[in-house]
């Protein structure tokens, strides 16, 4: 008799939408042959090659650096490059788009309204010696002490697993969220930067951190230990 023993399965429960015949989404299982340590957006490349060919998301470097495989796994916002299969200790694995924001197809959220209230917040360097920062006769020079100051808000990678997780934005359509608010947090912090003044006009208002209940999930999910809360 043979030893070899059958490869396991995993069962995926996706949360389908297309909008050109669904009128709501809807759950679809499907069963994929589990590899020692595959990842959640492996298994999601492999139904799509082999099962579901019309299955969207977003994904690109598979390393946990661009932030585009965002999705809710289990319950809970993570991205799906970054989270092993074993992980998750469970023959099912549940995914659907990541919540508080418009399903455009599948597993594919529309995170337009997160990069406006992003832009809103100014992230870019402003200083008072505009001649200076376009053209620059020297670099800015900072020190490593004043690096450190907003270093952990740089390692922000627009994932918008925070603002998914924040009971506030869920039920708030003003308040911008995490991630914006760690992004001005990140410039108002640089040495470098003179633009406080005109963030705060934006801050001191309702899409400002006054709005945030602390709940703190949005540092529970963060992948990069950003902890914006």
């Amino acid at each position: 008799m043979s030893d070899t023993k059958s490869p396991k399965q995993i069962t995926y429960r996706i949360r389908r939408y297309r909008p050109e015949t669904d009128d709501r989404p809807v759950w679809e299982e499907y069963q994929v042959e589990y590899s020692e340590g595959m990842t959640v957006l492996d298994g999601i490349w492999k139904l799509k090659e082999t099962t579901v060919p019309d299955l969207a998301w977003r994904s690109s470097c598979r390393m946990g650096i661009c932030g585009s495989c965002g999705m809710l796994v289990n319950g809970m916002p993570r991205l799906s490059c970054n989270t092993q299969i074993s992980e998750l200790n469970s023959d099912v694995v549940e995914v659907a788009p990541l919540p508080n924001y418009p399903i455009m197809r599948d597993l594919v959220p529309d995170l337009a309204t997160m990069f406006d209230d992003h832009t809103a917040m100014k992230p870019h360097v402003m200083r008072e010696d505009r001649d200076e920062l376009e053209n620059p006769s020297a670099e800015f020079y900072q020190s490593h002490e004043e690096m450190e100051g907003y270093l952990q808000f740089s390692y922000c990678i627009k994932c918008a697993c925070c603002v998914a997780a924040c009971p506030t934005c869920a039920t708030d359509p003003v308040y911008s969220g995490p991630m914006p608010l760690g992004q001005a947090q990140r410039y108002n912090t640089d040495s470098r930067d003179d633009g406080f003044e005109i963030r705060k006009q934006t801050l001191a208002d309702e899409k400002g951190p006054w709005r945030c209940h602390y709940a703190g999930e949005c540092s529970r999910v963060c992948p990069k230990g950003v902890d914006p809360a």
